[in-house]
């Protein structure tokens, strides 16, 4: 018994569902029968697919055929993608992707640019404004460029949603022609063409711009739109208008073609990473977007581009110095750590010393000290070329150098105190950038940075040595190469004294720094001035009885001896009157010499500290001190005993004077160093 035919109709006129059909089935055992509607239809669609004009046309004409028939094909077609480039602009890359997809003989035709295929589909009946998955016939023209295809589409009754879909395509494009066309239509509503503005806006198509702004679309206006950036990191639908859009992708043509046609720039966009506590002055990042609405300068030094160029735009037409929360762009800059942008600012006249007023608790800050606390040195660079005020203080008396001591910032510190920064200054609580490093546990940074500065010849200013003095500081480091660039300084004070009285030369005796010790005696040191307590630096010496002590005393009595100084020299074994000579070592012979005749130019066999008993006998009979403490005596090689007596100084001078002689007598006779003695 054979089984009922039965057979299944659908319109396959209605826009936008996929046309069902015509198919008829009889079953005869189990092989199916159809009718010839969808081969036709099929291969009219193969047909365009192909671009084959003659065979296409011949199917158009068939009876039969559907010219609404969806097939599925694998088509190519472009695909745009935009491309990050850091402070660079955004690049739109296009590329060709081939896929299987719904698509009628019109989308085709439009899409391969077949126009007279697409006056004889639409001299059919195609349906222009039937929508697939690629979207309209529209769509495909603008697509592939295919003008008069797009314009044949529009005068055959293309709908609104065709056409505004066709825009916007155009506008990831930046088909400018394709625009004029659609937007000659008075098919598209204000807030697609607005949407299509800001997207073209973002990718850099000046002349779609221009073309739509031409045709009366509002280039201030908003869109939501994707933003994208690399640097900062942004991705995020975002309201907007061209100009921000134009700012956040780098596109400086768009942004002078902008600002060219007056679009106002007193807008603000939520767009920010950084939020500021007006209150405290903390900065806090919140997440891009999250932080307080600016306005388009402070966006574009936040995205950056490269050249500078659109920021500089912006700022012929906006000032710099315009506060925003209590703030300036120019602290903007240094928060987002831009030097470039910071550079850019002061060269279209941003105010360096513009300051940031927080409470009356809590004080105030500049810009030097904003970039000293994030330790940004190109920035504090840029800033001592802009001849800013190094030594301005914050609301708490800070300076930038204690924000960077404070901070640990190693290159900054360095850079402030090449520059002229006053180590000598103190804040509110007498604090200065030395014991700041000191009490956060960054002494050898604060010193290694300063001798780095002082060994590379620049002059570290101190308007107060009792706070800090260069010569003190190296002489406590024992820098001896440090020490060899400070003494070529002109107008270095070598007795300079810190809070307790104490000089250099002091401070190296105390410490046993033979070699700092030597180079300080030898640029003029005073070996005599007395500190608060009353010390010396050849007492200090003697109290550092190490080696390297008794190598900074022989090194005093050495320095002392070939000097030379005068002493009372007395005659007659203490019975004759004395009278002051000259006294001095010659080095290399060894002669202890007091004038030019030889009895005054001796040998010395032997030296000793204090009066012979004959010499104290002789001096109490003659009614004088016996143990005045600065006498001293030698024995010449003819056995003849000659005593002295430093006119100051006392014992301590008198046992240096030993020293040296012994010292200079023995090298001259034996060759050895004075350090061996």
């Amino acid at each position: 018994m054979a089984k009922a035919l039965t057979t299944t109709a659908t319109d396959s006129s209605g826009v936008g569902g996929r046309s069902q059909r015509l198919i008829g089935r009889k079953q005869h055992g189990n092989s199916p029968v159809r009718f010839e509607a969808e081969p036709i239809s099929q291969r009219l669609v193969a047909a365009a697919h192909a671009d084959d004009r003659r065979l296409a046309s011949e199917l158009v004409s068939h009876p039969s055929i559907d010219v609404n028939f969806i097939g599925t094909v694998s088509l190519k077609s472009r695909k745009t993608e935009v491309v990050l480039n850091g402070e660079s602009a955004s690049e739109v890359c296009i590329e060709f992707e081939e896929f299987r997809t719904d698509v009628t003989p019109l989308f085709l035709a439009a899409h391969n640019g077949n126009l007279t295929l697409v006056t004889e589909l639409l001299n059919a009946g195609a349906n222009v404004d039937q929508k697939l998955f690629r979207g309209y016939a529209t769509t495909a023209a603008v697509r592939e460029g295919n003008v008069e295809v797009l314009e044949l589409l529009l005068n055959s009754g293309a709908g609104q949603a065709a056409c505004e879909e066709a825009l916007l395509e155009a506008c990831y494009l930046g088909r400018a022609g394709p625009a004029e066309l659609l937007m000659g239509s008075d098919m598209i509503r204000p807030h697609v063409a607005v949407h299509a503005l800001v997207t073209a806006c973002s990718r850099g198509f000046v002349d779609f711009v221009e073309t739509l702004i031409k045709n009366g679309v509002d280039a201030n206006a908003n869109a939501r739109i994707l933003l994208q950036s690399s640097k900062p990191s942004l991705y995020a639908n975002v309201d907007c208008n061209g100009l921000v859009a134009a700012i956040v992708s780098r596109q400086v043509s768009v942004v002078q073609l902008l600002l060219k046609i007056g679009c106002r720039t007193d807008s603000e966009v939520r767009l920010g990473t950084w939020s500021w506590d007006v209150t405290t002055g903390e900065e806090l990042r919140v997440g891009v977007g999250l932080a307080e609405p600016y306005t388009v300068t402070w966006c574009a030094v936040e995205y950056f581009e490269s050249s500078g160029v659109i920021l500089r735009t912006l700022l012929h037409h906006i000032s710099p110095n315009t506060p925003h929360l209590g703030r300036t762009i120019i602290h903007h800059a240094i928060l987002c750590r831009n030097s470039r942008a910071f550079d850019a600012l002061l060269s279209c006249g941003a105010d360096i010393e513009s300051s940031v007023e927080i409470t009356a608790q809590h004080g105030s800050f500049r810009a030097l000290h904003l970039a000293a606390r994030f330790g940004l040195a190109a920035i504090i660079r840029l800033s001592i070329n802009a001849g800013c005020n190094l030594n301005s203080k914050t609301g708490s008396g800070e300076t930038a150098l204690m924000i960077c001591a404070r901070h640990k910032h190693e290159e900054c510190l360095k850079l402030l105190a090449s520059s002229g920064s006053d180590l000598g200054l103190t804040n509110m609580s007498n604090q200065s950038a030395m014991w700041i490093a000191g009490s956060g546990r960054w002494a050898l940074g604060f010193q290694r940075a300063v001798l780095d500065v002082i060994r590379g010849g620049k002059i570290v200013k101190s308007s107060n040595p009792e706070i800090f003095s260069p010569l003190l500081f190296v002489a406590r480091a024992n820098d001896v190469d440090a020490l060899r660039k400070l003494i070529k300084q002109p107008n270095l004070d070598i007795n300079e004294k810190d809070e307790n009285g104490f000089t250099a030369v002091m401070v190296a005796a105390a410490g046993g720094h033979v070699e700092t010790f030597r180079l300080l005696v030898n640029a003029g040191a005073n070996l005599e001035t007395q500190n608060n307590y009353g010390e010396t630096a050849i007492t200090l010496a003697e109290k550092n009885q190490n080696s390297d002590g008794l190598a900074i005393l022989d090194e005093l009595a050495r320095k002392m001896v070939l000097s030379g100084a005068r002493v009372r020299k007395h005659t007659k074994a203490g019975k004759g009157a004395p009278h002051v000579k000259m006294l001095r070592m010659v080095e290399g012979v060894g002669v202890l010499s007091w004038g030019k005749s030889s009895k005054r130019n001796v040998i010395c066999r032997g030296a000793e500290v204090g009066p012979s008993s004959g010499f104290r006998w002789n001096r109490k009979m003659k009614g004088d001190d016996p143990d005045d403490p600065g006498v001293f005596r030698v024995v010449t090689t003819k056995n003849r005993e000659i005593h002295f007596s430093s006119c100051r100084g006392g014992i301590e001078m008198a046992r240096l004077w030993v020293r040296g002689i012994r010292l200079v007598t023995r090298q001259a006779i034996f060759g050895r160093d004075f350090g061996d003695a």
